[in-house]
C-alpha cells in the first residue's frame, strides 16, 4: 500500500496524534510517581476507559473475532466469563485496593503494596512478585507486538518481521516519552475508537446481508454447528472459557488503574462507565467474528486470506466494506487496542524493575529524574525481549494472551483478594500462593491435562497454598493488623458518604514499623 493512500494517511494522522499526547504527558511528568502512576489523579471517566482499554488488548479485535470465526458462537463463553470477572473485580477489588495502597505507604506498585501490607523488611516478597510480573508480562507484551505486526503487515504489505519492528516502535515511542499520564490519556481516546469500530463494522456486515436472520441463515447453511452456543464443547470446555474471569483479580496492568484513581469515591461511577463500554465491545467483537463468517460464507472468493489466518477477520472486513479514509480510522482501532495494553504492560514492567528492584537495592539516595530515565530504559529493554519472543510468524495473539492471563490470575488473584478481605493472611502464605499459582500454570500449560485451562487449577491450588500456610503460620503483627483496620475504617467512611470525593486522599497513612 502506498504511503499516500487515504487509508495510510488517516492511519498515520492518528498515530501522530498519539505521539502528541505522549509529548503532553512528558511535560506533565516530574517524578517517578507521575511516570508510573500519574500522581494518583485520574478521574472516573479516564479511570474507566483506561482500565477497559488496557484490559482489552489486540485480542479484542483480532483474537476473539478470530476464535468466533473458527468455532462459532461456542466461543462466546470467553466473553461471558470476562464480563462476570470484570464486574466482580470492580466490586470486590477497585475501591479497597485504592484505599489499602494509600494506607500502606502510598504504594506505587503491586510488589510495593504487598511489601508494605505485610511489613516485609526482607524484601523477599517484593522480589518474587517483581520476577513473576516480568516473566508473564514479557509474554503478554509479545502478544501485543504480534497484533501490531499483523496490522502493519496487512495495511502496508510488509514482511512480518519488518512489520513487527515498526509496530513495536510505534507503541514504545509514546510510552518512553510520556509514561503513565500519556498512556492513560491515550487510552481514553483509544477506548472510544475501539468502541466505534466494534459497533460500526458488524452493523455494516448485517446491512449487506439484509438482516441478522439472513446472516444466521448463511452461517447455518455452511456451518450448522457454529450457531450453537455449546457446539462441540464438552463441559470442561465451557468451564475453561468461563474461568477467564478469574484472571481479573491478578492483572497488574488493570489493578494499577484502580491505584491511580483520584479517590475511592470515584470508583462507582468509573465501574458503571467501564462495564457498559466492556459489554458493548465484547458483543461487537463476537458479532464481527460471527457475521464476518456469514459474509465470507456467501462470498468465498473474498475470504482466502481470512481462511489462512482467522485473526485477520476484522481487518479484512474493514478493508472490503468501507471507503479508504474510514478504513484507515477503523484499522487504527487495532493499533489503539495494541498500544493501550502494550504500553501499560511495558510501564508495569518498568516499574517492577525500577521501583521494586533497582531502587530497593540502590546504594544511597537516587534522584527522581534519574529514576524516571531508568524507568524509560527498562521500557526499552522489556520491549526488545518481547519483540524477540514474537519473531515467529506463526505466533497467535489469543494463545499468548491466554498464557500470560492465566499466570497473573493464578499467581496474584487469590493473594490480592486475600489482602483486601482477610486480615489473617501472612507473608509466608502470600509467598506460597504466588509460587504455587505461577508454578501450576507453567506446568499445566506444558501437559494440558484434561484440556482444562490452566488458570483454574492454578487459582485453586494457589488459594489453597495461601490459606493453609497462613493458618499454620504465626499471626500477623499488630502493625500489619492496624494498617488493615485503618484502611477498612476509611472505606466505611467513604461508603457512608462522610468524606466526599476527596475522602481517601485525606485518609490516615500508617507506615510500617522500622
Amino acid at each position: 500500500m502506498s504511503l499516500w493512500n487515504p487509508t495510510a494517511v488517516s492511519f498515520t494522522v492518528y498515530l501522530l496524534l498519539m505521539l502528541v499526547i505522549g509529548w503532553l504527558g512528558y511535560r506533565a511528568t516530574h517524578d517517578l510517581s507521575d511516570y508510573i502512576l500519574g500522581g494518583r489523579r485520574l478521574g472516573s471517566f479516564v479511570t474507566a476507559l483506561s482500565a477497559g482499554a488496557s484490559d482489552m488488548s489486540g485480542w479484542l479485535l483480532l483474537g476473539l473475532p478470530g476464535a468466533i470465526y473458527m468455532g462459532g458462537l461456542s466461543g462466546v463463553w470467553i466473553a461471558i466469563g470476562l464480563a462476570i470477572g470484570a464486574w466482580a473485580n470492580w466490586h470486590l477489588v477497585a475501591a479497597r485496593l485504592r484505599v489499602h495502597t494509600e494506607v500502606c505507604g502510598n504504594a506505587l506498585t503491586l510488589p510495593e503494596y504487598l511489601t508494605q501490607r505485610f511489613g516485609d523488611r526482607s524484601h523477599v516478597l517484593r522480589i518474587v512478585t517483581a520476577l513473576v510480573i516480568l516473566i508473564f508480562f514479557t509474554i503478554y507484551c509479545a502478544s501485543g507486538v504480534v497484533a501490531g505486526a499483523r496490522l502493519f503487515e496487512t495495511m502496508f504489505g510488509l514482511e512480518y518481521r519488518t512489520a513487527l519492528w515498526i509496530g513495536a516502535v510505534a507503541t514504545i515511542a509514546y510510552v518512553f516519552i510520556g509514561g503513565f499520564l500519556a498512556v492513560s490519556w491515550t487510552d481514553t481516546v483509544q477506548a472510544s475508537l475501539m468502541f466505534a469500530a466494534l459497533v460500526v463494522t458488524p452493523i455494516a456486515v448485517i446491512a449487506l446481508d439484509g438482516s441478522p436472520a439472513a446472516a444466521v441463515d448463511a452461517v447455518t447453511a455452511v456451518h450448522p454447528a457454529h450457531t450453537d452456543w455449546f457446539g462441540d464443547l464438552a463441559p470442561v470446555g465451557v468451564i475453561s472459557m468461563l474461568a477467564w474471569g478469574l484472571g481479573y483479580f491478578g492483572q497488574p496492568h488493570i489493578l494499577v488503574r484502580f491505584m491511580a484513581t483520584r479517590s475511592a469515591a470515584a470508583i462507582p461511577q468509573a465501574r458503571r462507565i467501564c462495564m457498559t463500554w466492556m459489554v458493548l465491545c465484547l458483543t461487537g467483537a463476537v458479532a464481527v467474528g460471527f457475521f464476518g463468517l456469514a459474509f465470507y460464507s456467501a462470498r468465498p472468493d473474498l475470504g482466502a486470506g481470512v481462511a489462512a489466518n482467522p485473526e485477520t477477520i476484522f481487518m479484512a472486513l474493514t478493508t472490503q466494506l468501507f471507503t479508504p479514509w474510514l478504513t484507515g480510522v477503523l484499522l487504527a482501532a487495532i493499533l489503539a487496542a495494541v498500544m493501550s495494553t502494550l504500553s501499560c504492560q511495558l510501564l508495569v514492567c518498568a516499574s517492577a524493575l525500577t521501583e521494586d528492584l533497582y531502587k530497593t537495592f540502590a546504594r544511597g539516595p537516587v534522584s527522581q529524574g534519574r529514576l524516571v530515565w531508568i524507568g524509560r530504559a527498562m521500557v526499552l529493554s522489556v520491549a526488545v525481549i518481547a519483540v524477540v519472543l514474537a519473531l515467529d510468524p506463526q505466533s497467535r495473539v489469543l494463545g499468548m494472551v491466554s498464557y500470560a492471563w492465566a499466570g497473573f490470575g493464578a499467581a496474584f488473584g487469590p493473594l490480592v483478594l486475600a489482602t483486601l478481605l482477610w486480615p489473617r493472611v501472612t507473608r509466608n502464605g502470600a509467598l506460597a500462593g504466588i509460587v504455587v499459582g505461577a508454578a501450576t500454570v507453567l506446568i499445566w500449560k506444558q501437559f494440558g491435562w484434561f484440556d482444562l485451562y490452566e488458570i483454574l487449577p492454578g487459582f485453586v491450588l494457589g488459594s489453597l497454598a495461601l490459606i493453609v500456610v497462613s493458618r499454620f503460620d504465626r499471626a500477623p503483627s499488630a502493625d500489619v493488623l492496624a494498617r488493615y483496620a485503618s484502611a477498612e475504617a476509611t472505606l466505611r467512611e467513604i461508603r457512608q458518604g462522610a468524606t466526599g470525593e476527596s475522602g481517601s486522599t485525606s485518609a490516615p497513612t500508617a507506615q510500617p514499623s522500622p
